[in-house]
């Protein structure tokens, strides 16, 4: 097979062939192969796109390349997937929450780069905590407790490394056919069988229009169903921080209050949501009604803090964070950013605070970057909140005064304050499930 000529079918918008596909997946993975040819190859497809069954073809073959794991876990494995948001502290919630009404979630995460945080860097700011996991102990730690949250491993879908860091230079990021395999490619890699997607839209996030989002929806869901998996995609909003902690310890500690029932609002709506999907998926509820009240009544009954608890320990870490936050790490200094003036919070650029929070140490501009697990910043007010003159609208929280100081300057216009009242930020924008989407006013 010639690759010139597969460049050639596609730059004339012909449909290739499963096996043409599978040519391209191979060649991204050897090291061998040329970049140039990929790349060409990655233009056409975002200028001439592909259609549902090339690009479940090309995440097939791209999970292919690598290892594929096969989870025998005792039940159904669930896991959830975010496009990527700031404060999005979800699958800390949701992994022990799930697997405490009975479901077993097989979790591999990433690392942060960025403005958006990686779930992976906030585990490790607990004392002690694996993350890097051999297979068998991964699923036995699954199967005993019921969850388990690793980093992706080395050998999974190595034609997707390859290609994501190509698209960053060729300007082929946004295109939908690559981004849905791109996910969906790791998601069918980790064994998943059920699996709920959380895709966001807004200034915090990766992809800012509802519309954009709900094709991306609609395409990993396609995928997805083609493959025989179970799956179902919500379209969230990031208007606004998800949480009201920004940073790996911060975060952390959100996700133990949410669990331990002390603090709630758009965070545990959303996990809410999407757990509900979750249980669906695998198997344990029969409709969202009946998910809802098993959510419920674990959270109420301290049982998913409990799940954390259990989780935290099969992994080496401090499980004692759990019934005490104050042994994550913390910042030696903090600084107030405060309101200039009366009102009502219209707008918050939480791109900016996401950003933010990296200057302050949280983030990583380059993947060899350190990151420092006390870093970041917490949110007191939210879109829609009243707000007067001099009242505190974020904390930083930072090991370097300087640092902190320049970062507090660099935010004096991040909130956007104005007389008239107004709502809070939109959470839910749509569903796609079961080949059917819906649209929420």
């Amino acid at each position: 097979m010639d690759f010139i000529d597969i460049i050639t079918h596609k730059k004339l918008g012909m449909r290739l062939t499963d096996a043409e596909i599978a040519y391209f997946a191979d060649a991204a993975a050897d090291p061998d192969s040329r970049d140039y040819q990929l790349s060409a190859l990655l233009m056409a497809i975002r200028l001439n796109g592909m259609d549902e069954g090339e690009t479940a073809a090309l995440t097939m073959a791209m999970a292919q390349t690598g290892h594929m794991l096969q989870p025998d876990v005792g039940g159904v494995p669930v896991d959830k997937h975010s496009t990527g948001g700031v404060g999005d502290t979800t699958t800390l919630i949701l992994a022990p929450l799930v697997a405490a009404c009975g479901a077993k979630v097989v979790k591999m995460s990433g690392r942060g780069l960025g403005h958006t945080g990686g779930t992976i860097d906030k585990l490790e700011s607990i004392p002690g905590m694996r993350v890097e996991l051999p297979e068998e102990e991964f699923l036995g730690i699954v199967r005993r407790v019921g969850c388990c949250v690793v980093g992706q491993s080395a050998d999974l879908v190595p034609a997707d490394k390859r290609l994501y860091a190509l698209r960053d230079v060729t300007s082929t990021v946004d295109s939908i056919p690559l981004i849905a395999s791109s996910i969906m490619s790791k998601k069918i890699a980790s064994g998943a069988h059920g699996i709920v997607l959380d895709v966001k839209t807004g200034s915090g996030a990766i992809m800012r229009t509802a519309e954009e989002c709900i094709a991306l929806a609609e395409s990993m869901v396609a995928i997805g169903t083609r493959l025989g998996r179970n799956v179902s995609a919500l379209i969230t909003g990031m208007e606004e921080p998800l949480g009201s902690h920004v940073g790996n310890a911060l975060e952390v500690k959100e996700a133990i209050d949410v669990l331990a029932g002390r603090t709630g609002g758009p965070l545990l709506e959303v996990s809410l949501l999407l757990g509900s999907d979750m249980l669906v998926a695998a198997g344990v509820a029969d409709n969202a009604e009946t998910a809802g009240q098993l959510l419920d009544s674990a959270l109420r009954q301290g049982r998913g803090l409990a799940k954390l608890e259990e989780m935290i320990a099969a992994q080496g870490g401090d499980a004692r964070v759990c019934r005490d936050t104050g042994l994550l790490p913390r910042a030696r200094f903090t600084r107030a950013v405060r309101a200039e003036g009366n009102g009502y919070i219209h707008h918050v650029d939480a791109q900016a605070l996401g950003l933010a929070a990296q200057a302050l140490g949280a983030g990583r501009r380059t993947r060899e970057d350190m990151i420092d697990p006390a870093a970041g910043l917490v949110m007191h007010r939210r879109i829609g909140d009243r707000v007067r003159r001099g009242e505190p609208l974020l904390t930083l929280h930072a090991n370097d005064q300087d640092k902190a100081e320049a970062v507090a300057q660099s935010l004096k216009d991040v909130v956007h304050i104005d007389s008239a009242p107004c709502g809070g930020a939109k959470l839910l924008y749509a569903a796609v499930r079961d080949g059917r989407t819906e649209v929420f006013k």
